[in-house]
């Protein structure tokens, strides 16, 4: 009955038999999934834990989301090799505002209870917070594979950073969990939420984890601070560029992790890019139309294929390109590179300038490949700047 809920896309169930059984009691569950604002948009790595939520949303159940705007401040270690720059309030609150949004692409939003843990942590006393510290030990915390490794590296674990976990676990206590689903990279903070919950006497949380979407480069997670990521609220057109330059060996798991497709095509899927039956650029496009339209809709998965095939099958120009408006005509290649959010610092600018990866097009001209990234540019209505394949901006003076 509950065969595809607890199998498809699901690492590890931590305790199974526990948690069929508290389904078939047809019990309506809370369900947890908790989420650190710890940037202004999710990626599709986010699409995934979303997608089983909706099945149990869709089965009744209650899902409770759980915006970390307090231990985002913290910054959580999980397979981190060094410390997570801590956010300010400002910077929490400013991302929750697009998180919402987001969200609703895939769940219901009037059916999921939304909690701040600021709610809870900020009115905290101190002897309490320390009360419930003394349910966990050094010596287990200490044994987390993240922490040994920068440990042997000479690298510092800061001890807010061994508080995280605590806070974590104790949001569970506060909505008294059933579920929390995360990825596998979770799974020590969601066990400490069980541990947690059953030494405050609650029956503790069943615990989910879903494997960890690769990033577009297939060599690391999807993750942002990475930059090998999908953004759910990039544009179409950038979405189905950077699928289409997925490597090959990509293709089979986004199909399984990302679209509706059934098991039966996945392995009929395997088998024909095992024996060469498919062009994996078909594979690529059909993937890109499938991922684009549960996001965006299908018109607009059909107009970010036309874009793409614009551009890279007929070498033309994209039929919407930003336009900046300039009150000089002279300026260094840097200074626009930053200044049109082609770059987000210089360091990335000289290494794209270096890499070859910027052109300029002056009009009446051709494309230039520019390198120096002392070059100044004059410009001209109309030239046109590449970072790239898919960036393109179009800068006029005045």
């Amino acid at each position: 009955m509950f065969t595809h809920l607890l199998n498809y896309n699901v690492e590890e169930i931590i305790e199974k038999k526990s948690l069929e059984k508290k389904l078939r009691s047809k019990k309506k569950l809370k369900i947890k999934f908790g989420v650190d604002p710890t940037s202004p948009d999710l990626h599709l790595g986010h699409f995934l834990i979303f997608k089983k939520l909706k099945e149990f949303q869709e089965l009744g159940h209650q899902i409770i989301l759980i915006f970390g705007d307090f231990t985002a401040q913290i910054g959580d270690p999980s397979e981190r090799d060094s410390e997570r720059k801590p956010l300010s309030k400002k910077e929490v609150e400013n991302n929750l505002k697009t998180y919402l949004s987001q969200i609703t692409k895939f769940l219901d939003i009037n059916k999921i209870r939304i909690e701040k843990n600021s709610k809870w942590f900020s009115k905290m006393k101190l002897e309490e917070f320390i009360k419930i510290a003394s349910n966990f030990t050094w010596q287990k915390i200490s044994r987390r594979e993240d922490f040994q490794k920068r440990i042997r590296n000479g690298i510092p674990v800061f001890l807010h950073e061994v508080l995280y976990q605590v806070l974590q676990a104790y949001d569970s206590v506060k909505i008294k969990a059933d579920v929390e689903i995360g990825g596998r990279d979770q799974k020590l903070n969601m066990l400490a939420g069980r541990d947690l919950m059953k030494a405050m006497g609650l029956k503790p949380q069943e615990v989910i984890t879903l494997p960890l979407l690769p990033g577009i480069d297939g060599k690391e997670k999807m993750s942002k601070s990475k930059g090998n990521y999908i953004g759910i609220l990039e544009k179409p057109e950038e979405k189905f560029g950077k699928i289409m330059s997925i490597p090959d060996e990509l293709i089979v798991p986004y199909f399984k992790f990302l679209t509706n497709i059934s098991h039966r095509t996945i392995s009929k899927l395997k088998e024909d890019i095992k024996k060469s039956r498919v062009n994996p650029r078909d594979l690529k496009a059909k993937l890109a139309r499938e991922i684009i339209s549960q996001i965006d809709g299908d018109k607009a998965a059909k107009i970010a294929e036309e874009e793409f095939n614009k551009v890279f099958k007929e070498k033309k120009l994209p039929n919407k390109i930003p336009t900046f408006i300039f009150k000089k005509n002279v300026f260094p290649i840097l200074d626009i590179l930053k200044e049109t959010g082609l770059c987000k610092s210089n360091r990335e600018a000289k290494r794209l300038l270096q890499e070859g990866a910027v052109k300029i097009k002056i009009p009446g001209e051709e494309f230039k490949v520019v390198k120096d990234w002392n070059h100044k540019i004059t410009l001209k209505n109309n030239t046109i700047i590449q970072v790239g394949k898919r960036k393109f901006i179009k800068i006029n003076c005045i």
